[in-house]
């Protein structure tokens, strides 16, 4: 079996940085993780066993916090941010860049006079940072969430992982349904995001079943999935080579290998070294390679 990786997947330069810092960090076991550096179950085990705190996203105001927090790379609000401070808490700010990017935009549209639509999850750490210095918005995820809105001005961003299609359409019916409002949009998706969902368009021409590595609570890693379920092609999604069964791909000739933008390289490398070697297994669910 041929194994084909997607031209572009894994760690963003956003996760990279911050999982750079975290891991160079000295006196971990003073510093509180402020909810989950990335959604990836295998490094945030790695993460505490450097000796970190770590705080459950859902949890960030109901637990004691070290002297030092650090921001994961989602980011929090402006507003978030100056209650920890005032709470005598040294922040350690590992905010994307481009995440940073999304909150100026929101933050501009709302000076504008706009009511805010994030096209995003609203149960999204990222998407409740962005709203969380917002006095009028609303969050869309899907076609069902948009209404025509009492307002003459909208303006429009998404969640950095959010898929560009899906926005695209989205901001048809948004301004389909509200024809008596101006209209604006920013595009914030992030590159990363836009080429990993290119690659993996690109690589399902080529293969019959995708593996997808990442957490389980990855948006963009099932974003990943279900851009090559729509396809047509079969699509799992992994954690790590454990996860992997030689029925999977049964009478398989190329299978596609991608992976989210918290995945690290090492992963990767270790489940296409699992794909390989199932691919020389001799029984009844062989892989011919």
């Amino acid at each position: 079996m041929e194994v084909l990786r997607a031209t572009a997947m894994g760690f963003c330069f956003g996760v990279r940085d911050a999982l750079e810092l975290a891991f160079d960090l000295d006196h971990a076991d003073k510093t509180t993780l402020y909810g989950e550096v990335v959604h990836n179950e295998t490094v945030q085990a790695r993460l505490r066993d450097k000796g970190f705190h770590q705080l459950p996203e859902g949890e960030r105001h109901r637990a004691a916090l070290t002297s030092r927090v650090l921001i994961t790379a989602h980011g929090i609000s402006n507003r978030e941010k100056r209650e920890l401070e005032e709470g005598g808490h040294q922040l350690i700010d590992t905010t994307c860049p481009l995440v940073r990017r999304a909150h100026v935009a929101a933050l501009t549209l709302a000076h504008e006079g706009c009511h805010v639509i994030v096209l995003g999850r609203p149960d999204h750490v990222e998407v409740r940072g962005l709203v969380g210095d917002l006095s009028s918005y609303s969050v869309v995820s899907s076609a069902a969430d948009i209404q025509r809105w009492p307002h003459t001005k909208l303006g429009v961003l998404c969640q950095t992982t959010f898929p560009e299609r899906e926005a695209e359409a989205l901001l048809r019916a948004i301004r389909a349904a509200n024809p008596q409002a101006e209209v604006a949009f920013r595009d914030t998706i992030c590159e990363p995001t836009k080429q990993r969902q290119q690659a993996i368009e690109d690589l399902i021409r080529a293969v019959e079943v995708v593996v997808v590595i990442g957490g389980a609570r990855s948006h963009n890693t099932q974003q990943l999935a279900e851009t090559a379920r729509r396809a047509g092609r079969v699509a799992h999604l992994v954690q790590g080579p454990a996860d992997l069964q030689a029925a999977w791909f049964d009478g398989c000739q190329r299978v596609g290998l991608t992976a989210g933008t918290s995945t690290p390289d090492d992963l990767i490398d270790a489940v296409e070294d699992a794909l390989h070697a199932l691919s020389t297994q001799g029984s009844s669910h062989s892989l011919s390679k």
